[in-house]
């Protein structure tokens, strides 16, 4: 087997992990989005820090405490992300949801275009308006069910990863998973926070608590892992394709297990995100090499 062929074997793990997100928070029954977010990321910091403790343990101190301007930012995107996630998945369909986290990529060409000087193709211009062509279908579709709120959630967990990602960019020594370690103790401080001072607490149901460290633990963190591993071996824009077998997957989750049906608006909207996606990534091989490291 190829490095290639193993790379996106990893990438496709990933989105296979990444899709039961949203079936596993609806199975959530009492917790809110601090409480799942607090637990998640206490599930998702230690397996992080065991892989890296594996593969690089003479660096594992400068990687977790890398306190560039670069790695803050990036960590507290990833905090938004990751709340706006839990919240649209607890206010809107799962279909609806994931469709909208898939036009991440795109707003992260928009962002990088005034922030690091990154020029966007006519191809990606194109995408981005068929994209947000998609996205009106899906939050008006919400207006008529009352899911508005979690629609814009799921749009600003996007904005979210493409803050994450802008910062990656921004700087390219970072390390991908300390950041998302990072990320993980800042969710945990702020959450806790605001728990302590809430009327919430941290008390949460049984089933509550194991489901949300699991997402944390296994469907977040070894799909982070995953594709960490996969993105050594595969380009960009490849990755981009490879990980949409998450937006697929989740829907089929909800439907099988959930029995959620999947809306007109969720079809059209999301079938015009999908291909604005596809058509920007197949574009982007042609555009720019990629060279295997």
């Amino acid at each position: 087997m190829t490095p290639y062929v193993k790379g996106i074997l990893f990438v496709l793990l990933a989105g296979i992990c990444w899709s039961w997100l949203g079936v596993i928070v609806r199975l959530v029954e009492i917790a809110n989005t601090w409480q799942i977010l607090f637990y998640r990321s206490i599930g998702l910091v230690p397996i992080l820090i065991f892989y890296l403790v594996i593969k690089k343990s003479k660096t594992l101190f400068k990687l977790l405490f890398q306190y560039r301007l670069s790695n803050i930012l990036g960590a507290f995107s990833l905090v938004a992300a990751y709340l706006g996630g839990i919240y649209a998945y607890q206010e809107t369909t799962i279909a609806n949801a994931a469709f909208l986290f898939a036009a991440a990529p795109l707003f992260t060409a928009v962002l990088a275009w005034p922030i690091l000087k990154e020029p966007v193709r006519k191809a990606t211009w194109l995408s981005i308006f068929l994209a947000l062509i998609g996205i009106s279908v899906m939050v008006h579709g919400g207006l008529s069910v009352g899911a508005l709120n979690g629609n814009i959630a799921a749009l600003f967990s996007a904005l979210g990863f493409a803050g994450f990602t802008i910062s990656l960019r921004w700087d390219k020594e970072s390390e991908v998973l300390s950041m998302v370690i990072l990320a993980g103790i800042l969710a945990i401080l702020i959450t806790g926070g605001i728990l302590l001072v809430s009327n919430s607490g941290f008390v949460v149901p049984t089933n509550d608590l194991v489901l949300s460290g699991a997402v944390g633990a296994f469907t977040l963190g070894c799909g982070m892992i995953f594709y960490t591993i996969g993105s050594r071996f595969v380009a960009a824009a490849d990755l981009a394709l490879l990980a949409m077998i998450e937006v697929i997957l989740a829907p089929l989750w909800g439907w099988i297990l959930l029995t959620e049906l999947i809306g007109v608006s969720n079809l059209v909207g999301g079938f015009l995100v999908l291909v604005s996606l596809v058509f920007n990534a197949t574009t982007g091989v042609r555009h720019k090499p990629f060279k295997v490291i």
